[in-house]
């Protein structure tokens, strides 16, 4: 091709706005009033590529030319946290480029060495389930359970590395095969136990037979929860550094005569308190009802909220009183602080309601007296959608101490998910 010809159809392409551009810049409006701090924000990355020459990589800067963390998904999106006042916006840029490599603020992993649990964490909270090993060794524990953070750093493989430290473990069976077994015990709850804070946080929350914090569960004959066994399989989808990402598979189960599969799968972004669930089943031949469940427990039996118009359901729990050996109790109960757990709905429910144990269950429950339900209906091979997560009031770094504190996070939280950012790029 001859220079003059080459010219001119660069400038024919310049001028039709047909050339590849060397960013692309994105506009951010909130279309609330409040101020919408960190907030994630999902580009498509085929939208992307097309209009940066193809590219596959991609820096995101912010409105002053600097670079900003960013993260491709599993699903094909560019994901960036943007920060926009409210009823504001703000402007960012995306070029052609190999980002920068930001420290994770989210992670987790597979923990074989504890039964199989699966634990997930971001800046803010942590998280575990249980898996197969529990499940064969015959507790029945269904619920997601909280690990208490109260530090931005990533502690998932250091709770785990100490709770079954052999040096330490070591020493406590000698001392037990000596017959010093308060001593033994001195050591573990002091040197290893994750249910004692040791300066990051602590599990003191009570999952039990229950939905623990905020599982789903398919509902039969007129309301029963069909309570789900520990998952079969885990996939990490997303490993940082702002979002985690991770599908949870289960067994067939049986509910009203269909064998139904569930598929979870649960994101959890750096920054936030609640995690997203997209709940699916295969199998299903009709419209069922499924819920999602938050356990309350007889320690603090009326501390919740409920806003059915704004799709929100939160609870302060006070912890497990009774997980430690009696004498320990009234120095460790102490430190449980108040836990609060929620869910969000983005849609809008059938019903959202507490609904209590039969007295015939109560026994059987450890202390729960019955459960928070967000309750929906679930259309043959359709998907649920919906957010639970939790808080500490021993975090530092958070605002939550009380049930008002919580209840605001979540009905902020429930504006957001149903008026998300608005994206013009």
């Amino acid at each position: 091709m001859n220079k003059k010809l080459f010219s001119f159809l660069s400038a024919l392409l310049l001028a039709c706005g047909l050339h590849a551009a060397d960013k692309v810049t994105v506009k951010v409006s909130n279309p609330l009033a409040i101020d919408r701090v960190g907030e994630t924000v999902e580009l498509s990355v085929d939208r992307l590529s097309k209009k940066l020459d193809g590219a596959t990589q991609f820096v995101v800067c912010d409105a002053d030319g600097r670079e900003i963390p960013s993260q491709q998904t599993y699903d094909g999106k560019l994901i960036f946290q943007a920060n926009v006042g409210g009823k504001a916006s703000s402007q960012y840029t995306v070029s052609a480029g190999k980002p920068n490599a930001y420290e994770a603020r989210v992670f987790g992993r597979a923990v074989p060495e504890r039964k199989d649990d699966f634990a997930w964490e971001n800046d803010r909270t942590c998280y575990r389930t249980y898996g197969p090993a529990l499940q064969r060794s015959g507790e029945r524990a269904f619920g997601y359970d909280v690990f208490n953070k109260r530090t931005s750093r990533l502690v998932v493989n250091e709770r785990f590395a100490l709770e079954f430290d052999p040096t330490i473990q070591s020493i406590c069976d000698k001392l037990r095969a000596q017959g010093r077994n308060d001593l033994a015990q001195d050591v573990y709850y002091e040197l290893m136990c994750y249910h004692v804070d040791h300066g990051t946080g602590q599990d003191c929350y009570k999952v039990g037979p229950t939905l623990g914090c905020g599982t789903d569960a398919l509902l039969e004959n007129g309301g029963n929860i069909v309570y789900p066994w520990c998952y079969k399989t885990v996939e990490i989808l997303d490993n940082g550094p702002l979002r985690f990402t991770f599908r949870l598979t289960f067994n067939p189960e049986t509910v009203d005569g269909q064998e139904v599969v569930e598929t979870r799968i649960i994101s959890l972004d750096a920054g936030s308190h609640l995690n997203k669930a997209s709940i699916s089943f295969s199998g299903l031949n009709k419209a069922n009802p499924i819920t999602t469940g938050i356990v309350i427990h007889e320690e603090n039996p009326t501390a919740f909220v409920i806003n059915e118009a704004a799709g929100y359901m939160g609870y302060e729990d006070l912890g497990d009183s009774k997980q430690f050996q009696e004498k320990y109790r009234p120095f460790y109960n102490k430190t449980f602080g108040r836990i609060y757990v929620g869910a969000v709905y983005p849609e809008k429910m059938n019903a959202i309601k507490y609904q209590p144990f039969t007295e015939a269950d109560k026994p059987n429950r450890g202390g729960a007296l019955g459960h928070l339900l967000g309750i929906t209906t679930l259309k043959p091979d359709g998907s649920y959608t919906y957010y639970f997560g939790s808080g500490w009031s021993n975090n530092p770094e958070t605002a939550f101490q009380t049930l008002s504190d919580w209840e605001k996070y979540l009905s902020d939280y429930a504006q957001k998910v149903k008026k998300p950012l608005v994206l013009k790029y």
